[in-house]
């Protein structure tokens, strides 16, 4: 299957070299907060949050009176990031020195971890490097002032969750509420797949923050210049189609991270070890696993002998995992099969290929699985995520499940387009305008600029975070889907969804923060070409003069219907129906607002065909204006009757 996004970077080199004190581009960013007590960094991986961490923590320890530095990782593996660094010769003023008896991430049980983290901050050393796990327990036996001027560093912060029952977040929440720590969070995608937030609006005010997107990595990088992200999708055994991928001859040879299902999905086979030797055998013929590094060494048929590393045997797992830690060189590993590692804090430079079998209901999830191909390598001009996702069958009762896991992942993919697009700003355009807009800057007639610093705030740091909220809301991926009318997803599902994310929020400001994400999310992925001198846009499957721009005709397009369409195309008309009917059982109940909305469409499409809309029609928008004709004709006898 083609992919359904492709996207093209310029390979500028301005997120990859360094100034004058060894900082790339994030990292220069991150240290202009150094000053801040509460600072949030969003940065994608690879962007290297680990250093940038290592200069805000040297600059507090040595500037502004911070005693004490902890890094909390979530998996013990992640640790490495943070072990001494030289940072001094490349123009830093002093280097990053962690103790070895320092470094909680290494084997050990939980108690032995507890007690070094009790002697570490009852001592005079510095730098600590813990586990998020290791952080929950040893809070449990120490005072909360014990944490006053100490920095407290949370790697992979969006493991964080407002939710009562998150211990890791009621730790966050006590430090902060009854001690002078500082607090720096970093995370690669700050929305979590349960859809609660990672911090209540009251707590995350307190957090001053520093954003370096995606499209600013990916579009400043020396090698990398074009990333793919495509779904194949099959019916029966994964593991007998999964050739059909890896032997491809856009995939053969390409170095790549294997996830295959959670034993818990409808995809896994429930034999994982059955499903690590059927992958080794579209591989080629396996060798027996070295003892000393647990490379295990496959010949190929056409004569190459590739090493894999399997990660989800259990046995001798910390040998292989050991090798892959101390990776150099291109050639050192071909192939890596895991199924809970290898994601999050994962380095492996040469990956040119993420293949994940199955559905993941975390978006945070996928982004981290697809960071681990896009990191910059001379040995690749580009990386390639692909999906294997089971499509539905009329035959199996499991159907529902099947087309909703499909939708949901094209959902993913809408996402990540709207991540990796380049960021536009926004202006409304006056009447007597007639400036052109500055590169980088779109003029839109009727557009409402940010009036208030909360909407400018969202705007400038959350505009991620709310398109993923958005994209995962169940009536947004059905409307999409079923080709509802596009005004109702842009004026009355995505309000609603930022009411519910921001209650704070004024209806004017709602509608200011609305326009900018729907304005943003239908030009920022849209093609742009240039005719006679002028620029033009393409939407809803016609170029419009950037000029003639406006909110109302903007709000007429559906920004998340283009991977649907791809989507069609791409399956069998028997699976399409499939689709169309699920989706058919789970359609939005229509309320008054949308019935006010779709009233004057309905005059229209009676006016210019000479009859009401169908019920029984196959086409999708007219389908709508039947129901929303019913509706208000039930509700009028409801009137009627009252």
């Amino acid at each position: 299957m083609r992919n359904l996004m492709e996207f093209k970077y310029a390979q500028s080199g301005a997120s990859s070299n360094t100034n004058d004190m060894g900082m790339r581009a994030m990292q220069s960013r991150a240290y202009e907060g150094r000053n801040s007590q509460y600072l949030l960094l969003k940065a994608p991986p690879a962007s290297g949050k680990s250093r940038a961490l290592m200069f805000l923590a040297l600059d507090k320890l040595h500037n502004q009176g911070v005693k004490k530095a902890i890094v909390a990782v979530p998996e013990r593996s992640i640790g490495g990031s943070f072990s001494t660094t030289e940072l001094s010769k490349y123009g830093f003023f002093c280097d990053w020195e962690v103790e070895e008896d320092n470094n909680l991430c290494t084997p050990g049980g939980e108690a032995s971890r507890t007690k070094a983290f009790k002697r570490f901050m009852a001592g005079n050393d510095k730098v600590l490097i813990c586990t998020h796990a290791t952080l929950r327990f040893a809070f449990q036996e120490v005072e909360d002032t014990d944490f006053n001027d100490c920095l407290i560093a949370i790697d992979e912060f969006h493991h964080v969750s407002a939710d009562g029952e998150n211990v890791l977040g009621d730790v966050l929440r006590s430090i902060m509420a009854n001690s002078s720590a500082h607090i720096v969070a970093m995370t690669g995608s700050y929305f979590r797949g349960d859809s609660v937030p990672v911090l209540t609006p009251e707590l995350e005010a307190q957090f001053d923050k520093v954003s370096f997107n995606y499209y600013e990595q990916l579009n400043g990088y020396n090698y990398l210049k074009s990333l793919g992200i495509g779904y194949h999708f099959y019916q029966g055994k994964y593991t007998e189609v999964i050739h059909e991928v890896l032997n491809s001859e856009e995939n053969y040879g390409k170095k790549t991270i294997i996830h295959i299902p959670n034993v818990n999905s409808g995809e896994s086979t429930k034999e994982k070890y059955d499903e690590v030797d059927a992958i080794l055998e579209v591989l080629g013929e396996a060798g027996k696993r070295d003892p000393e590094t647990g490379v295990i060494p496959v010949t190929r048929n056409d004569g190459t002998v590739i090493k894999v590393a399997d990660l989800v045997e259990e046995n001798d797992r910390d040998v292989i995992q050991n090798y892959l830690r101390k990776i150099k060189h291109v050639d050192d590993i071909d192939i890596i099969i895991a199924l809970g590692m290898a994601k999050e804090g994962f380095d492996w430079e040469y990956c040119e290929h993420a293949l994940t079998v199955g559905y993941r209901s975390s978006l945070t999830e996928i982004i981290q699985i697809i960071g681990r191909c896009t990191r910059d390598s001379s040995n690749k001009t580009h990386a390639q995520f692909t999906n294997l996702i089971a499509q539905p069958d009329a035959e199996n009762d499991q159907v529902t499940i099947a087309v909703n896991n499909m939708l949901k992942a094209i959902t993913c993919s809408l996402l990540m387009e709207q991540v990796l697009a380049p960021n536009f700003k926004f202006k409304a355009k006056k009447d007597d305008d007639f400036e052109p807009a500055p590169p980088g800057t779109m003029k839109i007639g009727g557009f409402k600029e940010p009036s208030t610093k909360r909407t400018k705030d969202i705007i400038e740091s959350d505009l991620a975070d709310l398109k993923a909220a958005i994209l995962q809301d169940d009536k947004v991926i059905a409307a999409s889907a079923g080709k509802v009318d596009p005004e109702v997803v842009n004026k009355i599902l995505i309000p609603k969804i930022i009411q519910r994310k921001y209650p704070d929020l004024t209806e004017a400001e709602v509608e200011e923060v609305r326009q900018q994400v729907v304005v943003d999310s239908a030009v920022s992925t849209a093609e742009v070409s240039e005719q006679g001198g002028k620029k033009f846009v393409r939407l809803a499957d016609k170029f419009i003069n950037i000029d003639e721009l406006s909110i109302d005709l903007i709000d007429q397009i559906n920004p998340f219907q283009k991977a649907f369409e791809i989507l069609s195309k791409s399956v069998t008309t028997d699976v399409l129906k499939l689709i169309q009917e699920s989706i058919q059982t789970t359609r939005i109940q229509m309320d008054f607002d949308e019935a006010k909305l779709l009233w004057p469409k309905v005059k229209l499409f009676v006016h210019e065909n000479g009859r009401e809309p169908d019920l029984n029609t196959s086409d999708f928008t007219e389908k709508r204006l039947a129901e929303c004709l019913i509706y208000i004709k039930q509700e009028k006898r409801k009137r009627m009757q009252a």
